[in-house]
């Protein structure tokens, strides 16, 4: 569909990385349904330069059949670019780097670091160059319109990271402040794609394949980044592309929805283990069932009960048969 530097993009859906979730077996697992590529979680600079066995485990990934990024989050060009060295030297996996200027979490942007970065968009153009020469590969930013309420920042931002050799850019249209909350701001990205002569991606609200579609249209975007509204419903990504491919779209059906479910609890206990993956899993397969008849009941016992895999067998037998009545 498109190329990230010499990486060929088959697909204009793009799984957006996500703190806590994206993790390699969450990665694997939305490969499957026709995802571009892939990035990883945030990855600290300092985490890796420091040696933090947690923040290297992020980095230690297998190769997919679709490309995977590292998303890098710091505040210096000359530190950003040693952890990008530093995941060279630990994964010949990795096919690009993407630069997290757009997260809005306080924890990150006291720091100086997300979308604190868009204060200084000469910052931003510098941070990509010197990733660039020092790994000589691929790199993406993901940014907002702006830090805290500023809404425009975006635009000298754009031009600054083009110029440094960006090779494609992601854009929320939301400001910081606004984290998550609310609509985004497609009026002022509209025709953004005519003064950006790299990739686009868009993200912000795509639930639904008709968001995907009016996301696209107006923004003249190569593609879209799907996030939250992907999260427990794998064919979303599926139905996007087919929209775009002239082919029948998929209608979610409850079996089909445990199947998918079970088949990413699986992925996570090979990952993290069955104790681990079970309470990260959580938050994650309640999502699987959001509009199917008597789900709160089962929703609610898979955030609170979930400890093993024969639990998450269980509570489904139970829940099956309780609708069967």
């Amino acid at each position: 569909m498109f190329k990230l530097g010499n990486l060929e993009i088959k697909s204009n859906i793009i799984l957006a990385p996500m703190a806590g979730i994206t993790s390699s077996a969450y990665r694997e697992f939305y490969a499957s349904f026709g995802v571009g590529y892939v990035v990883t979680e945030m990855v600290s600079d300092m985490g890796l330069i420091y040696g933090n066995k947690e923040t290297k485990s992020y980095v230690t990934f297998e190769r997919l059949d679709i490309p995977t990024g590292v998303q890098l989050f710091g505040n210096s060009a000359e530190n950003l670019a040693k952890a990008a060295l530093i995941c060279e030297k630990m994964n010949p996996n990795i096919d690009f780097y993407d630069v997290n200027m757009g997260c809005p979490v306080p924890k990150v942007t006291k720091t100086g670091a997300g979308s604190s970065l868009m204060n200084n968009p000469k910052l931003c153009g510098d941070i990509v160059r010197a990733i660039k020469e020092a790994t000589h590969k691929p790199v993406t930013v993901k940014i907002r319109l702006g830090s805290g309420n500023n809404k425009a920042q975006f635009k000298e931002v754009i031009k600054e990271v083009i110029a440094a050799g960006v090779d494609l850019i992601a854009i929320h249209p939301r400001s910081a402040k606004e984290m998550y909350g609310g609509q985004p701001h497609w009026e002022l990205v509209k025709d953004l794609k005519k003064n950006v002569n790299v990739p686009l991606i868009v993200s912000g609200n795509i639930y639904t394949v008709e968001d995907a579609v009016r996301a696209m249209e107006i923004t003249g975007a190569d593609g879209v980044m799907v996030a939250r509204g992907g999260v427990g419903n794998p064919l979303l990504v599926s139905n996007i592309n087919n929209y775009f491919n002239n082919k029948e779209l998929f209608t979610n059906n409850l079996d089909q929805q445990i199947g998918f479910c079970l088949e990413l609890a699986r992925l996570f206990i090979e990952e993290k283990g069955e104790n681990v993956a079970m309470r990260t899993y959580r938050g994650i397969a309640t999502k699987f069932f959001d509009g199917f008849p008597k789900s709160k009941q089962l929703k609610c016992r898979l955030s609170t009960e979930l400890n093993t895999y024969s639990d998450f067998l269980r509570i489904i037998e139970e829940y099956k048969k309780e609708i069967e009545i």
